[in-house]
């Protein structure tokens, strides 16, 4: 059943919420992160719902939407279901559309919150254009910020070895040169060695989430990313899934075995040979979904950052929708 929630203003404005593929109006695609495609993605997987959010003038001409996709995540101890649901960006904005984009911004986000507020736990806004982008509607909807870093390669004025230093080419040509190779996956037992692996990597880090099988296997056959392996000896020791959107690539999963393969640095060759795959594709930057937290010592950030990029920092808004504990957190992370 669709769900429809209406916001008029001065401008006629009409935010209506799809839950179904075939009632979703024509969309602007070009934003993988909120398109039509990976609705529908999110939307075969299991322990995911998509919500998207549309604007229409008066006249039903489309002038904003945004996706927002709800996770179900199982534990073995309490509290056993955790539901949340993240929006990746602010949305999309049509360029006909002569409104301000906060607002549109504001409408979208009490749309989704409105909906969603008895439904999950929390409900998380990360990766948005600008450090600054939507604070007032933000904060309007109890949302607090939570400082992030985030860091992207240029691979459109500079080839990646122009930004590496002598000892990380050193690690790469020497891993090389012992067989180490990564690969596009294109074979189903190299599909369930990079779900093994992305898996087991991730299994101690209850922050991370992991999707279903098929939303890794809908990536792999579409058009908007690609899923990588890194062998050696016909053993897989990396893995790396990268979605595309809007002329740059998005590292967004990744998993290493560095430990048991310490002398040909798997991390290293898996960033290396997908950055290098995404330059030769020519995209314009390679962007790192989650660094994490902006500690003083981060061993990621500080391994990401050796092949060149740029940090930044910027907010994660998140919103609990247990008043007490959104208000104690509001506390604790007051600017």
């Amino acid at each position: 059943m669709t769900l429809f929630c209406y916001f008029c203003s001065m401008n006629k404005l009409t935010t209506t919420v799809y839950r179904k593929t075939e009632d979703l109006p024509p969309l602007d695609d070009t934003n993988f992160f909120h398109s039509s495609r990976l609705f529908e993605i999110s939307r075969q997987a299991s322990r995911q719902k998509p919500y998207m959010v549309v604007v229409a003038d008066g006249e039903g001409r489309l002038v904003s939407h945004m996706l927002g996709i709800v996770r179900y995540r199982t534990f073995l101890f309490p509290p056993f279901l955790l539901i949340h649901c993240r929006v990746l960006g602010e949305g999309v904005y049509y360029r006909d559309a002569d409104y301000p984009r906060d607002q549109l911004f504001g409408m979208m986000l009490e749309a989704l919150t409105r909906l969603l507020n008895k439904r999950t736990f929390y409900i998380e806004v990360s990766n948005l254009s600008q450090k600054m982008t939507g604070y007032r509607q933000l904060k309007q909807q109890q949302f607090f910020p939570v400082h992030w870093m985030s860091i992207h390669n240029s691979l459109h004025s500079h080839a990646p070895e122009e930004r590496i230093n002598e000892k990380l080419q050193k690690r790469i040509d020497n891993a090389r040169a012992k067989g180490v190779i990564t690969n596009e996956v294109s074979s189903d037992n190299d599909f369930k060695e990079f779900l093994k692996l992305l898996r087991k990597h991730n299994l101690l880090k209850p922050k991370r989430y992991i999707p279903d099988d098929r939303f890794f296997q809908r990536i792999m056959e579409g058009k908007d990313g690609r899923l990588f392996v890194t062998k050696y000896h016909n053993k897989v020791i990396g893995c790396a899934a990268v979605v595309y959107s809007e002329g740059n690539a998005y590292l967004w999963y990744s998993a290493f075995r560095r430990k048991s393969y310490m002398a040909v640095h798997p991390d290293v060759m898996t960033i290396w040979d997908t950055m290098q795959d995404c330059y030769q594709r020519g995209f314009q930057h390679m962007c790192f979904m989650d660094v994490g937290l902006p500690f003083s010592k981060n061993p990621f950030r500080e391994f990401i950052l050796r092949f060149g990029g740029k940090e930044q920092s910027t907010f994660r808004w998140f919103r609990f929708s247990i008043r007490w504990i959104n208000s104690l957190l509001r506390w604790l992370y007051r600017e």
